[in-house]
Formats: C-alpha cells, sequence, structure tokens
C-alpha cells in the first residue's frame, strides 16, 4: 500500500464558497459585483422621466417592470418589485445590458450638457437686466451679438416686468443670448424688440 509523503503538506481543497482563479469561471465576487451593477443599472432606469424611458432599448419584460416599480408608492413594495427589476436585469444578453447602458449614458450627456447651457443663458439674463454695464461684457464676450437688438430687449423686458404684462420680451431675451453663445443670429420672432419704442423707458 503506497503511503502518502508526510514530508508534503496536503493539497488544499477549494472550498465551495471561495474563488478558484484556475478554473476559468468568474470569480463570486465579480459576480456579486455585476449583479450589484445591473441592480443600480435598473435603479436608474426607473428614476428616468417618462419620455426619456420611451428612448430606452428595453425588452418588454423589462419595460413592465421598470414601469410597474415606476406607479408603486409604497416602501416595501417598490423595494420588491426593485428586486424583479434586478432579476429581469440578469436575464439579459450582454447586447441588451451594453445597449441599455449607451443610451442611458448618451442621455445622461445630454441633459447635464443641456442643463448647464440653459443656466449660463438664465444667469446672463438677469446680470443684463440688473446692471446696464452688463450688455458691454456681454458684447465684449460674444461679438457676434446684435447690440442694438439686445439693449431694446433689455429695456423692453425691464418695461414688462414695471408694468406687469406677459414675460413675451423677457423669453425672447433669453433666445437672444442663447444665439449668441451659439455665435448664431437671432431666429425670427426672438429678437422682435426692436420694433418696439425705445424712448418711453
Amino acid at each position: 500500500m503506497m503511503q502518502r509523503d508526510r514530508t508534503q503538506p496536503p493539497a488544499r481543497a477549494v472550498a465551495d464558497d471561495e474563488d478558484d482563479p484556475y478554473d476559468g469561471r468568474p470569480s463570486k465576487s465579480q459576480l456579486k459585483r455585476e449583479m450589484h451593477a445591473l441592480q443600480t443599472l435598473g435603479a436608474e432606469l426607473a428614476e428616468l422621466s417618462k419620455d426619456a424611458l420611451k428612448k430606452m432599448p428595453m425588452p418588454e419584460n423589462l419595460n413592465d417592470a421598470v414601469r410597474e416599480a415606476r406607479r408603486i408608492t409604497d416602501h416595501e413594495g417598490k423595494r420588491r418589485q426593485m428586486q424583479y427589476v434586478g432579476k429581469v436585469m440578469r436575464s439579459l444578453h450582454d447586447e441588451e445590458v451594453a445597449a441599455l447602458r449607451a443610451a442611458l449614458d448618451a442621455y445622461n450627456g445630454v441633459s447635464k450638457a443641456e442643463t448647464a447651457k440653459m443656466h449660463a443663458v438664465e444667469r446672463w439674463r438677469e446680470r443684463l437686466l440688473a446692471d446696464d454695464q452688463a450688455l458691454t461684457e456681454f458684447i465684449a464676450k460674444y461679438p457676434a451679438a446684435d447690440v442694438q437688438t439686445g439693449r431694446n430687449l433689455i429695456r423692453n423686458t425691464r418695461r414688462d416686468t414695471q408694468q406687469q404684462r406677459p414675460p413675451k420680451h423677457f423669453r425672447e431675451l433669453f433666445h437672444w443670448i442663447k444665439a449668441a453663445q451659439a455665435g448664431a443670429a437671432p431666429q425670427p420672432g426672438e429678437g422682435g424688440a426692436q420694433e418696439e419704442e425705445d424712448d418711453d423707458y
């Protein structure tokens, strides 16, 4: 009977709950990370607006699960539904997950960029209405802007505010600033304030 060489330590068996880096399969910690990432992706989808959801390439079962999660208001019920959303996410093919990530990234990128631009326009509008010197600074920064149009819009917006008129010129001033920042001339109807009288302010 062959005896084991006692000078050599016994081979260590890999326990069921340990990762074996040599078996060619994803480690359990990697699988856990992937599951968490899919759960997070599902949660991001559930937080989108209805219009944004329509742009996401979701299979029907995921679309139904996400919309149901949005509908539920009970905390525990929503938690259970989000777990189900995660389960559906894990059933998707890699290509479907990749398409969803790409669509979500594209949506978030455009949304953030547009929001930043809008806030920049609003800040300029506030400055132009509060300080006459701001127009000189604006034209220096955006020389393509029509000075006379800007001056008329500012005057008429201030007048509308004083007389409690509808904010027509307030909106037109926004478009004039936005067009100037883009280096384009104001579109017809967006800078029509030059037709207004300047002398009565």
